[in-house]
């Protein structure tokens, strides 16, 4: 039986990396596909806020933050040791003011006086240092990748491809190489999986 049922968006990115972490520790839990527009009762019953990714534990337990699944799933199981490969600061930028920025470009029409350009400006700053760090190691912590890149680059992706042909003629080609590799990834792929909206009456294994 399933230790855990979560709650999922495909594209979401903070679901993205919840996915992968469960997916890399081999923790069994049931995958439940949402529609945003119509989330299930049972979903909004566990966590009112009503945003993925949402772990329900067997327990009863709840975690509705993507970094605390990927925290306790990688606490039942870390086989590459992405806990050893952490940045607190780094994560903090890009969940701060890059998250900021990216959804002020990708989605200008939803803020009032939001000029998608001065928000992309700000944003590729963020992937600048991410250039400056990956000049001298592969991956954000080293020669492997680990929880900074997870939890990060899904958000770089969606940066990139908002306007895929001016991101590829930015002066980033190692943080373009890292996130390539990375997207094109057996984990990512494994995750990406289409799934049908869940139902109650149905059960969806996740790993």
């Amino acid at each position: 039986m399933a230790e855990a049922a979560l709650y999922s968006f495909r594209r979401c990115p903070y679901a993205m990396r919840a996915r992968m972490a469960l997916h890399v520790s081999g923790v069994s839990y049931e995958h439940r596909e949402v529609v945003l527009r119509d989330k299930p009762a049972q979903m909004l019953e566990a966590s009112p806020k009503g945003t993925v990714p949402v772990l329900q534990l067997d327990s009863g337990r709840v975690l509705e933050e993507s970094l605390d699944i990927m925290h306790w799933a990688l606490s039942v199981r870390d086989p590459e040791a992405w806990l050893q490969r952490q940045d607190a600061d780094l994560l903090a930028s890009n969940d701060g003011p890059f998250k900021h920025h990216l959804d002020r470009y990708k989605y200008a029409t939803r803020y009032e006086d939001a000029d998608p350009v001065t928000h992309r400006t700000q944003a590729i700053q963020h992937v600048m240092a991410l250039e400056e760090r990956l000049a001298s190691q592969k991956f954000l912590c080293g020669e492997r990748r680990g929880f900074a890149d997870i939890a990060i680059f899904p958000f770089v992706r969606q940066f990139a491809n908002a306007d895929r042909a001016w991101f590829d003629q930015q002066p980033v080609p190692r943080a373009r190489g890292w996130l390539q590799s990375l997207t094109s990834s057996d984990l990512f792929e494994a995750i990406m999986a289409k799934h049908e909206p869940w139902r109650p009456d149905q059960s969806t294994r996740g790993s």
